[in-house]
């Protein structure tokens, strides 16, 4: 027998469509149930790649007598937390709250009108059901002192971390001193061996590279340089990137990025590319350059809908165990490649034993060790051998926020390597999000076989403002920068809070939850506010908007005690303090040539710049005034709206933007 959650769209809750668990959705009738009869709510939170989300599932959710206790006294919620990130924030904030480590799965219990009391991420199946059953007592017992604690909980959630975190700044604190104290405090989290922050798990975090790439352009200081390249090299060398065919796992469980929880997800991958490409164009060492293709060609050949959207993740189980897909006993190794086993295992370093558990073996390569037509004859043989495996499952859910991200990931590397390939990727894919996701009125937040019904958050509407300004910087269409100005006034309309001055997460048009957020740490994925900032303060800059531009500097100077200090948790923020503490240049190129010229500028490292063109004529204001000849083309470089004489050639234009 089905449950409700039969009729949804999300690939993590058809998952659970067969659990013996009465689960629904989030929405009104569940809602209204749980009012109706007077029960506790339990939300059940995770995603469709999470491994702990499916032991807990095996564990309790399909056992029949617990099911049962959970039916009988509470109204059971399934959320995905990548449809309703609003939802999750508040309630992983709840958890954390109560003091307790939060992650997926994330099992809340709330009062009948939403207000959390109690929760925890994974339960074995013999606490969990011990828990219930407390949970169903204490409620019936003790109903005053759980509403008096949810009530102060609830109150604590709806207190604004800008209360504590933002300060009004009287002097200005955009001072290139800051920028080196944020950079000391990155090095001395540094791990100087492995690569990365110093801990175990072990996370990516692109925007805190990006931003010592950044560093290192404009102070010239080698150590931020080799900080990113020591970092971008370890990653590939074991499980975190996939050997055989590209791409890369969400995290490491340990601190030398050896073994990964297995799941991929686009988001990571998509940020990967914009820091792979970039690192190529300051450094133009081959070996980011092959990582961006064989990246690509993961997400072309396993992630991508036949209309050019990037599906969400890969499950990081088959067969029932973690990893299985992705590593290899010894005799897979010796039906894989015969008699070449030996030089195989040397160069993987693989052990008959196992170099991992239970037997298996995680690929290792390390990024000095040259390939050779052997190792690469191997690699051809294991992917095919691999390709016979079970595959891990696939969230073939579309996000609109994180497809955005793939296409500012894109232009980056058309930027970088100049191959159309990756600019054709870009248009494919924003088509199909302008096909499937967004409407005159609004933009949404998941496709899958239709469209959600849910709006999109402020993230979604920030990564689409971000990408249609680089498709504009990367092809001069400027009808992509039209579209980032409308979304812009609309996120300012429905989302821009007045009293803080920052944006919400939710739009002002959203369901009321029991808290509004408003998001401003960076993470994993860089914060809404933060890329919302950036996205004015850049097309603030192309259009000519002073007061985007201020905007965005006003949210940056609130926050710049915590961005200078907090630097690994504020890293995109910190991208955007460094933009406004060293200036943008305008690059400004008409002529015939204008598209070739375009090409060759952005071949080169030049993150403090943005570039328009035209042939003829625009009407944007930055071409007021700027001669337009089909006999030459020019390029002029301006800043602080301070032009310096046109020029013809790159070189010539590459020097007055570095001086």
């Amino acid at each position: 027998m089905a449950n409700k959650l039969i009729y949804a769209t999300s690939p993590y809750l058809l998952q659970h469509a067969h659990n013996p668990v009465h689960w629904q959705e989030w929405g009104e009738g569940a809602l209204a149930e749980a009012k109706q009869l007077d029960k506790p709510i339990l939300v059940s939170i995770g995603y469709s790649a999470c491994h702990w989300c499916h032991v807990m599932e095996r564990e309790s959710f399909e056992n029949e007598d617990i099911a049962a206790v959970m039916n009988e006294h509470f109204v059971c919620i399934k959320i995905d937390r990548e449809e309703r990130p609003d939802i999750d924030q508040i309630y992983m904030e709840a958890v954390q709250a109560m003091g307790i480590n939060g992650g997926w799965p994330l099992n809340v219990f709330l009062t009948p009108d939403q207000k959390p009391f109690y929760g925890g991420t994974y339960f074995s199946s013999a606490s969990w059901s011990k828990l219930l059953r407390q949970v169903a007592h204490t409620f019936k017992v003790k109903r005053a002192e759980i509403n008096q604690s949810a009530n102060e909980l609830a109150h604590h959630l709806q207190t604004s971390d800008l209360q504590r975190f933002a300060k009004e700044n009287k002097e200005d604190v955009f001072k290139r001193e800051k920028l080196d104290n944020m950079f000391s405090i990155l090095k001395n989290k540094f791990d100087s061996k492995w690569g990365g922050i110093e801990k175990a798990p072990k996370f990516v975090m692109p925007s805190v590279w990006l931003w010592l790439l950044r560093y290192h352009f404009t102070s010239k200081n080698k150590s931020a340089l080799e900080m990113v390249t020591h970092t971008l090299k370890q990653m590939t060398r074991a499980g975190l990137y996939d050997q055989l065919g590209g791409g890369f796992a969400r995290y490491s469980v340990d601190g030398e990025w050896f073994a990964p929880h297995f799941e991929k997800m686009l988001y990571d991958n998509a940020q990967l590319l914009s820091l792979y490409a970039e690192a190529f164009a300051v450094t133009k060492d081959d070996f980011f350059k092959t990582i961006v293709y064989e990246t690509v060609g993961w997400l072309t050949r396993e992630m991508m809908h036949k209309e050019g959207g990037f599906y969400s993740a890969l499950d990081a189980d088959s067969e029932g165990a973690e990893g299985r897909y992705y590593t290899w006993t010894w005799k897979e190794i010796e039906e894989a490649v015969g008699e070449n086993k030996n030089e195989v295992a040397e160069y993987f370093k693989l052990t008959a034993d196992g170099n991992w558990e239970h037997g298996q073996n995680i690929l290792m390569s390390e990024p000095a060790q040259p390939e050779n037509e052997k190792s690469r004859e191997a690699k051809k043989k294991m992917f095919a051998y691999r390709e016979k495996k079970t595959k891990p499952s696939l969230d073939d859910k579309i996000l609109t926020g994180w497809n955005a991200m793939s296409v500012q990931g894109l232009t980056d590397c058309y930027k970088a390597f100049g191959d159309e390939l990756f600019l054709n990727l870009a248009l494919n894919n924003i088509s199909f999000i302008e096909q499937h996701t967004i409407d005159s009125e609004k933009v949404y937040r998941a496709f899958k076989n239709k469209r959600s019904s849910t709006e999109g958050f402020l993230d979604d509407y920030a990564f689409l403002i971000q990408a249609y300004s680089s498709l504009y910087e990367t092809s001069f269409d400027e009808s992509f920068l039209k579209k980032a100005e409308h979304w812009a006034g609309h996120v300012l309309a429905k989302f821009y809070d007045t009293h803080e001055k920052y944006f919400r997460f939710s739009s002002s048009d959203a369901e009321s939850l029991i808290a509004e957020k408003k998001e401003i740490f960076d993470n994993v994925i860089p914060a809404s506010n933060s890329v919302m900032a950036r996205a004015l303060y850049r097309l603030g800059t192309m259009l000519d908007k002073n007061e985007w531009k201020e905007m965005a500097a006003n949210m940056a100077s609130q926050l710049a005690q915590i961005i200078t200090t907090e630097p690994v948790y504020m890293s995109y923020w910190g991208i955007l303090f460094l933009e406004i503490t060293e200036g943008m240049n305008e690059v400004v190129i008409t002529g015939n040539d204008f598209k070739n010229i375009r090409k060759e500028i952005h071949q080169h490292y030049l993150p403090l710049a943005v570039t328009m063109g035209t042939e003829s004529k625009s009407s944007l204001p930055l071409f007021e005034g700027r001669e337009t000849t089909h006999e030459k083309t020019l390029i002029y470089v301006c800043r602080n709206k301070v032009c310096q004489l046109p020029v013809t050639h790159v070189t010539d234009a590459l020097q007055q933007i570095l001086s």
